[in-house]
């Protein structure tokens, strides 16, 4: 099987850590980069000599017999050139969010499968091995019912200018909490403030609703003195804490927990009994999450089998991500999410998907 011809486009923020993984994975082969700045691309020419072409205008890609291209470019560029690449059959991996709307990810999904090409969004922490670790937890009873789950993702920056802290952090999040529970929000509630910008939301609050009365919050921060990147999860028999900034040991189990027991001589009362055990941080195998994802892009090309994280998986983040904005454009209200359409709510909301 002779290597996959592969294109970049991007080589600001996220596009070295996607080339590099691309050179280095077998059976790949990075023909060419593209990037409207010259120098990132020369960048990438002097770390990785082998890649024959540095690009300005992505279309000049079209004549050089490539099998996929990998976007990183802002999301607002996201849906016109990854429908152009796949009108040209390319098969395509695209940063998230896949789109900054829903109609925009929608089409993107037709336009693949009428090309019968690869859509896939890089939910990059669906392939952690942690986050893996986390979901058979919670899929073999591990932790008992799950009663709530908290998320925080914060650092000092970095700031954005054209789309506010719910588009560029929540998706991370709202994508491991769909994988977590394997199902969809029934509702989202967003509060934030613009503390820096003004009109461009830097810290945001969600609430997520999902089935069987699991609560999940989230907590999305360029304004902090840390960086915090943490998952809890609470269940009726155990917790557990998931820290991706911890080097080592970045899963802790927690033996813990409380249950409500009636009294015997008093009608009506409760007494709680508590139980505290053991910490416990299982050995889990680390592999790069990015280079998981990027090998599970060419699996999917060569084997033809559809990507954990296809086009389907970003278009229900994005319609999650529109109901928090919706609802913070509402003030709070709770908002219904649809997986079929927009959320439902007024139509002026829906003009202010990025801008809160």
């Amino acid at each position: 099987m002779t290597d996959l011809r592969i294109g970049a486009i991007g080589c600001g923020y996220w596009g070295p850590n996607l080339i590099r993984n691309f050179v280095e994975i077998p059976g790949a082969n990075v023909i060419v980069v593209s990037d409207l700045q010259v120098e990132p691309m020369n960048r990438m020419r002097q770390r990785f000599p082998q890649i024959e072409h540095a690009v300005r205008d992505y279309r000049e890609m079209f004549d050089m017999d490539l099998d996929a291209v990998v976007i990183a470019t802002p999301p607002a560029t996201h849906h016109a050139i990854a429908r152009d690449c796949l009108e040209h059959g390319l098969h395509v991996l695209v940063e998230k969010p896949i789109t900054l709307n829903s109609e925009d990810a929608i089409d993107l999904i037709r336009v693949a499968e009428a090309a019968n090409r690869i859509l896939m969004v890089g939910h990059t922490f669906e392939y952690n091995p942690a986050v893996r670790a986390l979901k058979q937890m919670i899929q073999n009873g591990e932790l008992g019912d799950i009663y709530y789950i908290d998320a925080i993702r914060a650092s000092l920056g970095l700031f954005q200018t054209k789309a506010n802290v719910i588009w560029d952090l929540a998706p991370h999040d709202i994508s491991i909490l769909r994988y977590l529970l394997g199902a969809d929000p029934v509702s989202v509630s967003t509060h934030a403030s613009s503390c820096v910008q003004e009109g461009i939301a830097d810290v945001a609050y969600t609430t997520l609703t999902f089935p069987n009365n699991v609560l999940a919050h989230i907590r999305s921060s360029w304004l902090d003195p840390s960086k915090q990147r943490r998952i809890t999860v609470v269940g009726s028999k155990k917790m557990v804490i998931y820290d991706d900034v911890e080097p080592l040991e970045k899963v802790k189990i927690y033996d813990k927990g409380v249950k409500a027991i009636r009294h015997t001589d008093t009608f009506g009362e409760f007494s709680f009994a508590y139980h505290y055990g053991d910490v416990v941080s299982p050995y889990i195998r680390f592999e790069e999450p990015l280079r998981v994802q990027c090998q599970h892009f060419l699996d999917c090309i060569n084997e033809g089998k559809r990507p954990r994280t296809d086009g389907l998986n970003g278009l229900r983040v994005v319609q999650v991500v529109e109901a928090a904005q919706q609802s913070l454009h509402l003030g709070g209200q709770a908002i219904a999410v649809s997986t079929n359409g927009h959320p439902q709510s007024q139509p002026e909301a829906e003009k202010e998907l990025v801008h809160a």
